[in-house]
C-alpha cells in the first residue's frame, strides 16, 4: 500500500499541473471564417506610398524649416528602403564556381 502512495500522489500532482486543452472550443465555425482575408501591407509598400506623398505635395507654399523637414524624411525613408531590401548577391567568382560545378554534375 505504501508503495502505491508515491505513484498516485505523483500522478495527480503531474496531472493538476498540466491539464489537457481542449482544441474545440478554439476553432471558428466555416461561416465566420472570412473569403478573402484583408492584406496588409508590407513596410515597403508603406514607405513607398509616403514618398508618392510627399512627391506630390506643393513645396512652394512650404517655408524653408518644412522643406529641411522634408528632405530629411526622404533621406530616412530612403535608408530604410536599403535596408530592408534583403535581395542575394554573388560575386563572380562565385558565379563561376557555379557554372563550373553545373557542368561537372550535368
Amino acid at each position: 500500500m505504501k508503495k502505491l502512495i508515491l505513484p498516485i500522489m505523483t500522478a495527480l500532482l503531474i496531472l493538476s499541473f498540466f491539464p489537457p486543452t481542449v482544441y474545440a472550443a478554439s476553432v471558428r465555425p466555416p461561416s465566420a471564417i472570412p473569403i478573402n482575408p484583408p492584406v496588409s501591407a508590407t513596410p515597403a509598400e508603406v514607405l513607398l506610398n509616403r514618398l508618392d506623398e510627399i512627391n506630390t505635395m506643393s513645396k512652394s507654399e512650404m517655408i524653408g524649416t518644412q522643406k529641411r523637414a522634408l528632405r530629411k524624411e526622404v533621406r530616412e525613408i530612403k535608408r530604410e528602403l536599403k535596408a530592408l531590401n534583403q535581395g542575394v548577391y554573388l560575386s563572380v567568382g562565385a558565379i563561376i564556381v557555379i557554372v563550373l560545378l553545373l557542368l561537372l554534375l550535368l
